[in-house]
């Protein structure tokens, strides 16, 4: 995270002015256009703005906020906005920031995966996303590697990584089910082997002082952020129903069996399970929308993974890629609805994926409000993090036989894809290059090579 100059002025001894709700508004509105970099970037745009610039919050209340976050299923980096939103203007505040941090993906996927429908083989696009899907290649393995580099700090971690690995790669176990179990591993790891499982699950605060803070570390909770039973019971009942309305009026309009009704039930269960973030839960969207419901194909997916890796907001936001895909091609509302029936199935899977991380945060905060730094979810977590790492390389060398043998291993190398994927790791792992660099450069490659074959 950035680091100014640790010497701290006189005027930033000065408590920061009070800020609107209208003001913090308009705040969350710029970060849903401009929160690139995935979570470690979207974390790191946050603490920069929030904890160094305007010094909204400390930076202990923000990595105290941040821990809850990284223990929950869901995109970290967006309950992160919703956290620090509901802190600063209570529930409208929480719902402004996470709306926000979304809506701006959604409406440029919803137009991306239009052109993608539409135009897809026209010659340029159809270059394009052939330079893009050796490139995503590596950037899954990149995330392996990043993961891994972090979380397997030792031999029994590196274990249930191997572990994972041959799970879902060798025994096609399903995502939840190697969840589960790394779950269970981490929390009787935890009290058996602590010393194997205190290598993660948390981010420490560092030592540089950026200033007096509107919520500083000694600032009282809010009155609203104080636990209370009766709070606790309107906001869990306001989740359900706020997820049993659209799922039942579905049901009931179409049937268990529609697209829509599928969709809508899938990606609830999706949303449950992103400990780790959007790369771990990826195997699991590829076994249900690919293999299971035929949503969209093995090549559309890299593809949705390109869009996704190519706008702003959480990555994740992949799903809306599948819900557009998947609408358009069963043309669920007819052959002449085609957009409307893919911008209302991307809208569906968007809002029963993000509705749980709103409910974990509102119902939530109160408890860790008043349990600063006495979390004790790190064990799981840690367990957790290691077997997504597992998962991860699985997908990577999934997308390399995707791409790199398109006919299948009977098939003959696709040397360009090749070439380009090697080329993209290098750019990666050897000269640090961001992925919109990567994705661009390798985007026009496609391009060039298209046009010259």
């Amino acid at each position: 995270m950035p680091s100014p100059n640790p010497t701290v002025s006189t005027a930033l001894t000065e408590q920061p002015a009070p800020v609107s709700f209208w003001q913090a508004f308009v705040f969350w509105l710029k970060l849903g256009f401009i929160s690139f970099g995935g979570p470690a970037g979207q974390i790191a745009i946050m603490h920069e703005e929030l904890v160094v610039r305007r010094r909204w919050l400390s930076e202990k209340r923000f990595l105290h906020a941040l821990n809850y976050c990284m223990v929950l299923p869901g995109p970290e980096a967006q309950q992160l906005a919703t956290y620090i939103g509901w802190l600063m203007h209570k529930t409208r505040g929480g719902i402004a920031a996470g709306v926000l941090f979304v809506l701006p993906s959604l409406f440029m996927l919803i137009g991306l995966s239009w052109i993608y429908m539409a135009f897809g083989h026209v010659t340029w696009v159809a270059g394009l996303f052939y330079g893009i899907k050796p490139a995503v290649t590596a950037i899954v393995l990149q995330a392996a590697h990043r993961i891994g580099s972090r979380a397997l700090k030792n031999n029994l971690l590196l274990a249930i990584a191997a572990a994972s690995f041959v799970a879902i790669f060798a025994l096609n176990l399903p995502f939840p089910i190697i969840v589960l179990a790394a779950a269970i591993i981490g929390f009787l790891g935890g009290r058996m082997w602590p010393e194997f499982f205190s290598t993660a699950g948390g981010h420490a605060a560092s030592q540089t002082n950026f200033g007096t803070a509107l919520i500083n570390d000694d600032t009282p909770t809010p009155s609203h952020a104080m636990f209370s039973l009766k709070r606790l019971l309107q906001v869990l009942m306001a989740g359900m129903m706020l997820w049993v309305l659209p799922m039942g009026y579905l049901v009931f309009q179409n049937g268990w069996d529609h697209t829509f009704t599928q969709m809508s039930w899938f990606f609830t269960k999706a949303a449950l399970l992103t400990f780790g973030g959007a790369y771990a839960v990826l195997p699991y969207v590829f076994q249900g929308a690919v293999e299971q419901f035929g949503w969209v194909t093995a090549t559309q997916m890299m593809d949705g993974l390109a869009l996704g890796e190519t706008t702003p907001g959480p990555l994740i936001m992949v799903v809306a890629f599948v819900g557009f895909v998947g609408g358009y091609v069963k043309a669920v509302l007819g052959p002449d609805s085609l957009f409307l029936a893919g911008a209302l199935a991307a809208m569906l899977v968007t809002w029963f994926t993000f509705l749980p991380s709103f409910i974990f945060i509102l119902a939530g905060g109160p408890f860790v409000e008043s349990t600063h730094n006495n979390l004790k979810f790190t064990a799981p977590l840690t367990a957790i993090t290691a077997a997504v790492v597992g998962v991860i390389v699985n997908l990577a060398l999934f997308f390399g036989y995707h791409t790199l043998w398109p006919q299948g291993f009977a098939g003959s190398l696709d040397l360009p894809s090749a070439l380009i994927a090697v080329a993209a790791a290098v750019a990666l792992f050897k000269f640090k290059r961001n992925v919109m660099q990567v994705i661009g450069v390798c985007g026009l490659l496609g391009v060039l090579i298209k046009h010259w074959i």
